[in-house]
């Protein structure tokens, strides 16, 4: 139990699947309620797929456990229908401080870009995370989430999944066309099939600390390395909702769990950091130790069991890396399902979900490797390494670069996917093939909007114009074509000008970027055309519109 939480308790239920003569078909099942597997489960669902999603528990998680959820992952949930519960409950930060001994080194700013809708982190307890999204689920057609369903045996062959489900009123059995296993780092479906996660486990132990308190301290992220309350570790102080502040203290290997969890160990350390005249209740804590790894490939059991979140690759907390990695796991997946489900794409389209999203572990890996090696050094002279580094980051920009407090979870630019098709035009800034769309203030109608509202489950293409009014029609009927292919590809017209109330063809609509930022951050003039994926990555740019290249590249972005 915890003094600012009620864990809530979901009832189990007989499916009427258990009592079939032969095993129920579905689309999609996903195994694990955590953030990924519920993410994973609402965009099948919204998507129009057959889903089902499996727990054995009743309830959410319990602990605090993942805690910031960067920029990418909130307007991922905008689209499952979430996004703005979570960022009204949640605490909204930007800013990032350093300490060395007893000083501030330096802060960052984790949103350089502005005028965006969602701020670069929010800070809430994954048990909120989870409701929320169960919430979420109740309110979707096409999707169940059956608790205290766990999976105990699993069979593939080229045409489906069978799965066994033990539940209290014994067991069942159904099948699937794919499976996603969504159970976490001791995933059980990845036991089942007798494959391995490698990598490293770090020689330290930090205990996290989740206190009650009124404090006044301002909503940032603060990185201690050698504090005077904790000298030779390192600490870390985040703020969530509820006054609860989570504390994370370096303890070194040679520390014992189960006496480090101790309230009389516990205390004392917190009033060290904290002050004797702090009024705080300990609400949570727990110990744990360093992991990165992952599975060589995310697709396996004759190509129709996807791997994703912690199941599938797993990195150290600091960089606020799992939770937000995985969930872009869903967001790369569900629509490529959707395309091979409804037969308008290959089976070797998932193939690019393991390809993708391997690329991006790896990318999260290889950061987490480095703030862990800067965190806890393993020799006197990486340490005399760092302190330099931290003394001289105080003064000069280029050893900035160079600390390494925990670099924080960015969405992976996937420049290198086989879906993209390669720049026939010059341009110039961030907007490139492989790097998800950066959002942006418009007007509909002359009211305020974001773009990334108008985007998402459908491919987009993002045409610039000085002005609506003046699109010749022949443009505006290919733009009409598009939306009427097998594959329908939708327009938004980004107009300089203000959009008058005229008629649009079918599948093409418009909208006013009047301070002109998409414009810049799409580095667009007139008759430039983006065209997006339905996970809001771009796959193609050109400065002219070409239904026959944007027919090309729709076909390479959805793997035929």
């Amino acid at each position: 139990m915890l003094s600012t939480y009620e864990f809530p308790e979901y009832s189990y239920r007989r499916s009427p699947d258990q009592d079939a003569a032969e095993p129920i078909h579905h689309a999609v099942i996903v195994v694990g309620a955590g953030p990924v597997g519920l993410a994973a489960g609402l965009d099948c669902a919204l998507q129009g797929i057959d889903t089902l999603v499996l727990d054995d528990s009743n309830t959410v998680s319990v602990g605090s456990r993942a805690v910031c959820y960067a920029k990418r992952t909130l307007e991922v949930l905008d689209r499952l229908g979430c996004g703005q519960r979570m960022v009204d409950k949640g605490v909204t930060w930007n800013v990032g401080k350093v300490f060395f001994k007893d000083r501030k080194v330096y802060e960052f700013d984790l949103l350089p870009v502005k005028d965006q809708r969602r701020p670069a982190m929010i800070n809430l307890q994954q048990y909120y995370f989870e409701e929320y999204m169960v919430d979420r689920i109740d309110e979707v057609d096409g999707l169940e989430l059956r608790w205290k369903n766990r999976v105990t045996a699993v069979e593939h062959s080229p045409e489906r999944v069978q799965l066994t489900v033990d539940t209290p009123d014994g067991e069942y059995r159904m099948s699937c066309d794919y499976l996603i296993a969504a159970d976490g780092a001791n995933s059980d479906i990845r036991a089942m099939l007798g494959l391995e996660s490698r990598g490293q486990i770090f020689e330290d132990r930090f205990l996290i600390a989740d206190v009650v308190m009124k404090a006044d301290f301002p909503p940032e992220r603060w990185f201690w390395f050698d504090p005077p309350f904790h000298r030779n570790q390192s600490t870390l102080l985040h703020r969530q909702a509820d006054d609860v502040w989570r504390i994370d203290f370096q303890l070194g290997w040679d520390a014992d769990p189960e006496e480090e969890q101790k309230p009389e160990k516990v205390i004392p350390r917190l009033r060290a950091m904290l002050g004797d005249e702090r009024e705080f209740e300990l609400e949570w804590c727990s110990v744990y130790t360093f992991t990165c790894r992952r599975m060589d490939r995310f697709r396996h059991g004759d190509g129709r069991v996807l791997f994703a979140g912690d199941a599938a690759h797993q990195v150290s907390p600091f960089g606020a890396r799992g939770a937000n990695s995985g969930i872009q796991d869903a967001d790369n997946l569900a629509w490529k399902l959707k395309l091979v489900l409804d037969g308008k794409a290959p089976d070797s389209l998932l193939d690019s979900y393991s390809d993708e999203r391997v690329f991006a572990a790896e990318e999260n890996l290889l950061n987490s490797t480095r703030s862990t090696d800067f965190i806890t050094p393993k020799s006197a002279i990486s340490r005399a390494f760092r302190d330099a580094t931290l003394l001289l980051s105080e003064r000069h920009p280029f050893a900035r670069t160079l600390v390494n407090s925990g670099r924080l979870s960015v969405p992976a630019i996937l420049s290198e996917s086989a879906l993209n098709t390669p720049d026939e035009d010059h341009f110039a800034g961030d907007m490139l093939p492989g790097a998800p769309s950066y959002d942006a203030p418009i007007a509909i109608d002359g009211e305020p909007a974001w773009l990334l509202d108008q985007l998402g489950f459908v491919f987009k293409a993002l045409y610039f114009s000085d002005d609506v009014a003046s699109l010749p029609d022949e443009e505006l009927a290919a733009m009409a074509g598009l939306a009427r292919g097998d594959i329908p590809v939708q327009t938004l017209i980004v107009s300089a000008a203000p959009v008058a109330g005229g008629e649009l063809p079918d599948g093409v609509s418009a909208v006013e970027d009047s301070d002109a930022l998409l414009r810049k951050r799409f580095d667009a003039r007139p008759g430039t055309c983006y065209l997006l994926r339905p996970d809001q990555h771009i796959c193609a740019r050109w400065r002219a519109l070409d239904a026959t290249r944007i027919a090309a590249a729709l076909a390479r972005a959805s793997g035929q």
